[in-house]
């Protein structure tokens, strides 16, 4: 049975007992501060769970892209490492929004997996929870009953709280689960040992496949549990272990979903599977990293230094160390595999293929920047291994390499050993650590338990007809992080938009019965649920006056809706390969995010600035339509972005043409934006542009800013009656001084290089040039390399003084490099030491800095004694 019908074998499954089918939600989140990406199936209901969002349906199933990278789930130095850890995982799961409860999720989880997928009962074991006496928590009997109609009791086993007992989070809904553990070994195997013995036990071979999950409890911020009002069932299969099982194979990565692409590596790379450890594990790093980032990018994650962005690029970099270390792939190949991979996930899942140019763009070049850094970082590898004393690199320094430069800490051990050194590990750990606490401190808050004031209340958004409202404070909790302590309020309804699509958050404030005003700081959503943050509470929870700042939000609208007409643009002009890929939209500027692989040029920007000036200029209303079917939005035209989940029903935004699904908040005219301004086009990731611009008011000012620049170098140059000419004439004269300097400097270096020539010396055969001078470092360095063309056999070493910064160059003539073995690198390293300074460079010439002037004397000693003892 391939993977792509057990795939659909479960989701008809769930389908027949009226589930239903859902499509995946993206890998990357947007509305859920608490996680970066999707980790588990249950996320995209967590609103559902936590009672923010009545359920749209009672069941639901569906196979859910998941990511754990991050936080508590952190699998990724594992991966490769063994046959079933992967970074990017399918998790097949069906879901009761309090439904149906323990019986009938054991029974179909059961009926599936021996009945439709045909395993043998007798691979088989059980889970229950042994239940807590320190939480007051029974062992789950009610589970245990439900399990003895389907298997032997001597196969259901007990587990503890760590293995049997699943929370969301710190905080939040939780229950008791059942795992479903399979075990694979051979019939002699089972003979020596007991499956039941193996369970849990990070056996290779004894794994577990599904878990199903109880929810019945509610964590509060105190760890004190609580009956849910509705009990839930979550569940989630393993979707790459369920097909080793049902393909009758001890590996994930002997399965159908990465068969396929092992091959293509072993193609590419000469390297044989199942051949060599090390090998092995670095084909298998490769294909399940691979995996993981096209999913990502094709949800609209790209590689970047921050965030979630780092994450994915620290994906792929091990993927590139890997291969360049195990594979001997020193140039670009992983984006070559991205076809294939398409070609066998693009049906499931579509938005492989639309990005397919994306993926394969970004990946490569991502490979040719971080194959640069490794070149570059073995460079400065190599320059700590020869600065040195001993045979230990310091901690720090190497941990620095990692930090600042993305070597790997394994690479540098690898290099330094054949070298003959080793890495002080205590100390790069220490460095590491220090890291991780610095990340924690910033990252560090806590939330107490929400109060609810109002049971049952809307809590709608109405910002889109009114800035101002009568509201009630419905509920709120204490959060607190390294600025202070704020509160998070939750209104019965409220004006304020909260940050999300790019677009930032109102702020505004409230105003009490007694005339007091409490200033809103931010609006932000957390699953479905809009929170403002505020200082302090009122001293009474009804009857107050939310008030958005309405001038910043019509700015922020102006932006907004120039956001959509600069998309409109980009797809005329450079063509509808142009996707969004990101935008941030506030009231000074507005930033946007698009997929093209080169530069704009002066006339496409020209081109894209008159084309929405235009817009503007015609005065195009808005069309909104708040409720029309997702259906209906795409017949019509509208764009749907990268990386969104929708539901049944959208919000459709038109100008003209213009035509997107959008939340946020925009203009009622184009021609409320004024005018629209670029001002930068730059490189937002590999395949990314990122245009930034301004409307309204903040055009206003880019003008004026530079009105007021005009009139002060018109003011410099003496308010000429023709500024441009007279600018042209001043250019011209200064070309012309630029070129006498010139000449000025080539008979300066011609007399420099005279008083060299007799200042040479030979010594013990060699043509020494040692000499003290006052000029530009570069002019010294070209008279270094000129004198070395003219004699190969010469030594040059030059002091300068210029600015009272002592610097050294050193020249090594091609011939006493090879015969005699002088290294300038190694050479202006150690008498740089002298005058408190460092540097490097080339066998064959290298420069370093200092602080000691009068310590120059010494370093001329140590040169004349340096040759006349070789």
């Amino acid at each position: 049975m391939n993977s792509n019908t057990i795939r659909q074998k479960f989701l008809s499954f769930f389908e027949e007992k009226q589930h239903e089918i859902v499509s995946s939600a993206p890998i990357v989140l947007k509305d859920d501060p608490t996680l970066m990406f999707t980790n588990s199936g249950m996320n995209q209901f967590k609103d559902y769970f936590l009672g923010y969002t009545e359920p749209k349906f009672k069941r639901a199933a569906d196979t859910q892209k998941c990511l754990r990278v991050s936080g508590k789930h952190n699998d990724l130095d594992d991966v490769g490492k063994d046959t079933y850890h992967h970074t990017m995982f399918e998790m097949l799961g069906n879901w009761s929004f309090g439904d149906y409860f323990k019986k009938e999720a054991i029974a179909w989880a059961w009926e599936l997996l021996t009945e439709v997928f045909k395993i043998s009962k007798e691979n088989l074991y059980v889970t229950i929870f042994e239940g807590n006496e320190e939480e007051n928590l029974p062992e789950d009997t009610e589970a245990a009953t439900f399990w003895k109609e389907h298997i032997a009791e001597n196969r259901i086993l007990k587990g503890d709280k760590k293995d049997n007992f699943w929370e969301m989070g710190a905080s939040g809904p939780c229950g008791p689960c059942s795992e479903i553990h399979v075990d694979l070994r051979s019939e002699e195997e089972k003979k020596k040992k007991s499956g039941a013995e193996l369970v849990n036990k990070d056996h290779p071979q004894v794994v577990e496949i599904w878990n199903l999950v109880f929810m019945q409890f509610n964590r509060k911020a105190d760890g004190s549990l609580e009956n849910l009002p509705h009990y839930h069932i979550d569940t989630g299969m393993g979707f790459e272990r369920l097909c080793m099982v049902l393909q009758n194979k001890t590996s994930n990565y002997d399965t159908d979903v990465f068969s396929s692409l092992i091959q293509k590596v072993e193609e590419l790379t000469q390297h044989q599977y199942n051949k060599n450890t090390a090998t092995d594990v670095a084909i298998r790093v490769v294909v399940d990293h691979l995996r993981a980032v096209s999913f990502a990018i094709a949800d609209g994650q790209l590689p970047s230094n921050t965030g979630a962005g780092y994450v994915i690029r620290r994906i792929l970099r091990r993927a590139i160390s890997y291969a360049y270390r195990f594979l001997n792939q020193k140039d670009t190949f992983i984006y070559r595999l991205v076809d294939g991979f398409v070609h066998q996930y693009g049906d499931a899942f579509p938005e492989l293929k639309r990005n397919q140019d994306l993926i394969t763009k970004v990946i490569e070049q991502e490979e040719e920047s971080f194959l640069k850094t490794i070149h570059q970082g073995l460079n400065l590898l190599n320059d700590l291994i020869e600065k040195t004393d001993g045979r230990v690199l310091e901690g720090k320094a190497v941990f620095e390499l990692y930090d600042t430069y993305g070597f790997p800490l394994d690479l540098s051990q690898l290099i330094a050993a054949e070298k003959g050194f080793s890495i002080d590990e205590k100390a790069y750990e220490a460095e590491m650590e220090k890291q991780k606490q610095r990340s924690k401190a910033a990252a560090t808050s806590s939330k107490g338990d929400w109060e609810i004031l109002l049971e049952g209340a809307e809590e709608n958004f109405i910002g889109y007809d009114a800035c101002q409202a009568n509201v009630e404070i419905s509920r709120y909790r204490a959060v607190e992080d390294k600025k202070g302590q704020f509160y998070q309020l939750v209104f019965n309804q409220t004006p304020f938009y909260a940050e999300g699509g790019g677009q930032v958050g109102d702020k505004g404030y409230l105003l009490t019965e007694e005339g007091d005003k409490i200033e809103i700081l931010d609006t932000k959503k957390e699953n479905n649920l809009i929170y403002h943050l505020a200082q302090k509470l009122p001293q009474n929870f009804k009857n107050l006056k939310a008030v958005v700042n309405e001038s910043r939000r019509k700015n922020i609208m102006r932006n907004h809706t120039a956001t959509h007409l600069l998309h409109q643009a980009l797809r005329t002009i450079l063509g509808t390969h142009v996707e969004q890929k990101g935008s941030y939209v506030s009231e000074d500027y507005l930033r946007f995010d698009f997929s093209h692989f080169e530069k704009l040029t002066e006339e496409q920007l020209n081109l894209i600035q008159q084309f929405v000036n235009n817009r503007i200029k015609e005065e195009i209303p808005l069309e909104e339509n708040r409720e029309i079917s997702l259906a209906k939005a795409l017949e019509k035209g509208a764009m749907a972005l990268f990386g969104e989940k929708y539901g049944d029903k959208v919000r459709m935004i038109q100008f003209g043409d213009s035509k997107e699904l959008c939340g946020g908040t925009h203009a009622g005219n184009t021609a409320d934006l004024f005018t629209f301004k670029i001002i930068a086009e730059t490189s937002s990731a590999a395949g990314i542009r990122r245009i930034e611009a301004v409307t309204g008011q903040g055009a206003l000012e880019f003008y004026q800013s530079y009105q007021a620049k005009y009139e002060q170098i018109e003011e410099l140059m003496g308010n000429p009656a023709h500024l441009n000419a007279a600018i042209e004439k001043l250019i011209a004269e200064n070309q012309k001084n630029q070129e006498k300097i010139k000449g000025l400097e080539k008979i300066a270096v011609g007399l420099e290089k005279e008083k060299w020539l007799k200042e040479e010396k030979n010594i013990k055969g060699i043509s020494s040039i040692l000499v003290q001078t006052e000029m530009d470092n570069s002019g010294i360095k070209d008279l270094i390399f000129n004198l070395k063309s003219e004699n190969p056999e010469r030594f040059i070493l030059v002091m300068n003084t210029q600015n009272d910064k002592p610097t050294l160059s050193v020249g090594v003539g091609n011939d006493l490099v090879k015969k005699r073995g002088l290294n300038a690198g190694q050479l202006v390293r150690e008498w740089a030491k002298i005058i408190k300074g460092g540097g490097g460079g080339q066998p064959d010439f290298a420069s370093a800095g200092g602080k000691e002037v009068a310590q120059l004397p010494e370093v001329l000693k140590t040169a004349q004694k340096f040759l006349e003892n070789l």
